[in-house]
C-alpha cells in the first residue's frame, strides 16, 4: 500500500495526538526471540513511524512483555490485555504493530480490538499503512487481514501436524520418554543407563505386585525411605535427573503409562479447550488412539502384565472411591457422603464424625494429601 497515495497523515487529527501511542512487540517463541532478531528490530522501528506522524518520543509506550508468547489466544498475554485496556479507557490515539499476526492470531481477539478501537476512535498502523477502524473500507481491510492471519496459523499447524501424524502412524515419531527409558545414539528406546534409576522404577512395579495398590507402593517407598527419580522438562537444568519423595499421583502415572510395557502409543490424550480459554488433556479410549504398537521396544513389564495392572487399578478405583457414590449409603447421619467433591483437587471427600453434646457431627475431609504422600506413624 502506498502511504503517500492514500495520505495516512490526513487520518491523524489533533484529538489523536492528544492521546498516547502504543507500540506492541511480540515474537511467538523464545527461539524466535533469540534467532529472528531482524523481526524484533523491525517491530521496534515502528516507533519512528509514530514520531513522523506527530507523536513525541516520550509519549510512545512500547509493550513488549509478551515476547515468546503465541498470538493464538489472549488468555496468557498480559501485554495484549494491557493494550486492550488502554485503548478501551481512551488513552490510546494509535496502536502500532508490525503486522496483524503480531497483535492477534485469533479472529475473536482481533475483532474485539477493532471494535474497541472504533468506539474509542483509535488508529491502527502496521508496516503496510495506517487505518481508521471507524472507516468502513479500512475496517473491511483490517478484518480481512485478521482472517488471513488466522488461516496462516492454521496452515502452519496443519503442516507440522501432518508430519507428526505420518511418523506416529509408522511408530517412528521421537517423543519425550518417561523417566527410566532413554534413546540410544540410533534413537532406539533402551532402559536408562543409570542403574539407580532403573532400580527405582523396577521397585515401583515390583511393590505394586506385592501390595496390590498404588497407595501400598507409596507406603512401602516411604517406610524404606526410598526416593523416586524425575527428569526436569524445562528450565536451565532441563534433562537433569532429580530425586524426590514418591507421590501417589506419580505412581498412578507410571502404572498407567503403556511405554513402561514396551508399547509405542500416540493420541492417548486429546487437548480440548476449557472455559478459561486454555486447553486441557482428556484421556481417550484405546480404540481412538492414533497409533498403538505393543512390544515396540524394551520395557519394565510385559504388555500382558500391563493389562493385568490396569484391571487391578480399575477394581481398586471402584472399591475405594472413584465410583462409591453409585453404591448404597453408609451408616451415619451425613446426607452427602460419597457425593461431596473437594473444591481444590476435585476428588471425592470422606466423612469423619465427631461426638458432640447433641450427637454425631459429620465433617467432610479431602484425603488427597494423605493419599499422595503417606507417611508411617512414628
Amino acid at each position: 500500500m502506498n502511504d503517500q497515495l492514500f495520505g495516512p497523515a490526513a487520518k491523524v487529527t489533533a484529538a489523536h495526538l492528544t492521546r498516547d501511542a502504543y507500540l506492541y512487540v511480540r515474537q511467538s517463541s523464545i527461539k524466535q526471540v533469540l534467532n529472528n532478531t531482524e523481526s524484533t528490530v523491525r517491530q521496534y522501528g515502528l516507533k519512528e513511524r509514530a514520531i513522523a506522524l506527530g507523536w513525541p518520543a516520550d509519549r510512545i509506550h512500547v509493550i513488549d512483555t509478551d515476547q515468546g508468547q503465541s498470538g493464538a489466544s489472549a488468555a496468557d498475554r498480559e501485554g495484549f490485555q494491557k493494550l486492550v485496556t488502554e485503548v478501551g479507557m481512551g488513552h490510546a490515539g494509535i496502536v502500532l504493530g508490525l503486522e496483524v499476526s503480531r497483535l492477534a492470531r485469533n479472529s475473536t481477539d482481533w475483532h474485539r480490538l477493532l471494535e474497541i478501537c472504533a468506539m474509542s476512535g483509535t488508529l491502527i498502523l502496521d508496516e503496510d499503512g495506517l487505518y481508521d477502524p471507524c472507516d468502513f473500507n479500512d475496517r473491511l481491510l483490517l478484518g480481512l487481514k485478521g482472517s488471513l492471519s488466522e488461516a496462516e496459523l492454521h496452515l502452519l499447524k496443519a503442516r507440522l501436524r501432518g508430519g507428526q501424524l505420518s511418523k506416529a502412524r509408522r511408530g517412528e515419531l521421537i517423543q519425550p520418554l518417561p523417566i527410566g527409558l532413554a534413546y540410544d545414539p540410533a534413537f532406539k528406546v533402551v532402559l536408562d543407563p543409570d542403574t539407580a534409576v532403573v532400580r527405582a522404577i523396577r521397585a515401583v512395579f515390583t511393590l505394586f505386585d506385592t501390595t496390590g495398590s498404588a497407595t501400598g507402593v507409596v507406603k512401602e517407598f516411604n517406610r524404606q525411605q526410598l526416593l523416586l527419580p524425575r527428569r526436569l522438562r524445562s528450565g536451565p537444568d532441563k534433562g537433569k535427573v532429580v530425586w524426590a519423595p514418591i507421590a501417589h499421583s506419580r505412581v498412578l502415572q507410571m502404572l498407567h503409562n503403556p511405554r513402561y510395557a514396551g508399547a509405542f502409543v500416540y493420541g492417548r490424550y486429546q487437548h480440548k479447550p476449557t472455559a478459561s480459554g486454555k486447553s486441557g488433556p482428556a484421556l481417550q479410549p484405546r480404540e481412538q488412539w492414533i497409533a498403538f504398537f505393543p512390544d515396540a521396544h524394551v520395557g519394565y513389564i510385559s504388555f500382558a502384565k500391563y493389562e493385568a495392572n490396569q484391571a487391578r487399578l480399575a477394581a481398586n478405583a471402584v472399591a475405594y472411591g472413584k465410583d462409591r457414590h453409585h453404591g448404597p449409603a453408609r451408616e451415619g447421619p451425613a446426607l452427602l457422603q460419597g457425593m461431596v467433591l473437594c473444591g481444590i483437587c476435585g476428588r471425592r471427600m470422606t466423612v469423619r464424625y465427631h461426638h458432640r453434646k447433641h450427637g454425631l457431627e459429620p465433617e467432610y475431609v479431602c484425603q488427597a494429601n494423605l493419599t499422595n504422600s503417606w507417611r508411617p506413624v512414628s
